[in-house]
Formats: C-alpha cells, sequence, structure tokens
C-alpha cells in the first residue's frame, strides 16, 4: 500500500524580504502554505525534511549560494522539487540549476500566473516524489538487519538465479540457501522474495 503524505507546503529561500512577503502572499491567495527564509543556513536548520514541499530558491544570496544549497540538499537525499530564481539570469546559470537537478528557472521580477502554474505543477510532483521517497527509505529499513551472507543470497535473487545456482555461486548447499531465504523472508516480513524483489528494483535500494 503507498505511503500517506501530508500536504505540501512552500519553501521560499530569499534575502529580500519585500520579494519573500509578497510571493507569501500570492501564493496564500489561491491556499497554498508557504514558509520563508531569509538565507539558506537558517532554511537548513528550520524545515522538516519528512514535509513534502517545494523549494523556491534565489541563486545569489549573501553566504551560501542557491546553488550551495541544492548540492546540501542532493548530499541529504531531500526529494523536494527545486525552483531557481534570479534577477541577473543567464544561460550557463539556468543549465547549472537543472543539470542540479532544478525543476525550473524563473527571472525576477516575478510574472505572477507563471509562478502559480509552476508551483501548483509541482506540488503535485512533490508529493509523487515524498511518497516513492517514504518507500524507498521503508525498503532500506527492511533489508538493514540482513546479515553479509543474506544480503549476498538476496543479490542473487534479484539476478534471477533458483536456489540451486545460487548454492553453487556460494559453494554451499541448496538446503543452506532455502534457509537463508527463509530468513530474509521472516527479517524483511513480506509476502514472499518476489515482492522484495520487486520493491528493491523498483526503488533502487542497495543491496
Amino acid at each position: 500500500m503507498p505511503a500517506e503524505v501530508g500536504e505540501t507546503v512552500v519553501h521560499i529561500v530569499d534575502d529580500d524580504d519585500d520579494l519573500r512577503q509578497s510571493l507569501r502572499y500570492l501564493l496564500a491567495s489561491v491556499g497554498i502554505q508557504a514558509l520563508d527564509y531569509p538565507d539558506a543556513p537558517t532554511f537548513l536548520a528550520e524545515f522538516d525534511p519528512a514535509e513534502p514541499a517545494v523549494v523556491i530558491v534565489d541563486v545569489r544570496m549573501p553566504g551560501m549560494s542557491g546553488f550551495q544549497l541544492q548540492e546540501e540538499l542532493e548530499r541529504r537525499g531531500y526529494p523536494a522539487p527545486m525552483i531557481f530564481c534570479s534577477a541577473h539570469g543567464d544561460i550557463p546559470m539556468s543549465v547549472r540549476a537543472m543539470a542540479g537537478g532544478a525543476v525550473d528557472f524563473l527571472e525576477k521580477p516575478y510574472d505572477p500566473q507563471r509562478i502559480l502554474e509552476v508551483v501548483q505543477h509541482q506540488q503535485a510532483q512533490a508529493r509523487q516524489r515524498f511518497v516513492a521517497d517514504s518507500e524507498r527509505r521503508a525498503v532500506e529499513h527492511r533489508i538493514a538487519g540482513l546479515t553479509q551472507r543474506e544480503r549476498e543470497v538476496l543479490r542473487l535473487v534479484i539476478e534471477g538465479k533458483a536456489s540451486q545456482a545460487v548454492a553453487r555461486k556460494l559453494g554451499t548447499s541448496v538446503k543452506t540457501i532455502d534457509v537463508h531465504r527463509a530468513r530474509i523472508k521472516a527479517k524483511t516480513g513480506v509476502d514472499s522474495l518476489a515482492v522484495l524483489v520487486r520493491d528493491v528494483l523498483t526503488y533502487g535500494v542497495e543491496v
């Protein structure tokens, strides 16, 4: 069953006080909850990484730039869509943002209708991303308790090998492999190894 996520919030990270306030009011006018931060470190200290969100971030800010924030969030595996904005945007800047995983690059001053359309679309994308991330973490948690040998067996099962082939590969008996398979199933709480294999492949989890 897919994980459930809450409402999607919008995080505005920009050192321009007036812009943050006007954008927050604009989003509120169509029922979108927005939180704003004067710089990247404040955002990193205050945001809830488990809450579905869209991040709107200025490229140029004192201290940590928008690109540096993007790199830090990528390092943390934060799945929120990022929308970059700048009053001094150019093609290389937008290419860098998109190459780093940004979903859009908007120029200041904002076109109100355009930014509302972008944010509303990305809110739907954010919910999908956070559901997938929650599922991936759940799979990682299920396999975290496996021993090294159980992981070896599981990797071979993922490759499509039957118990006899796994036993030959690992230099042991089929009976021993079947015991490992049963333990993997019990530890991960799945109905069958086929379900676990599907989830590992679907969410790209390392075994």
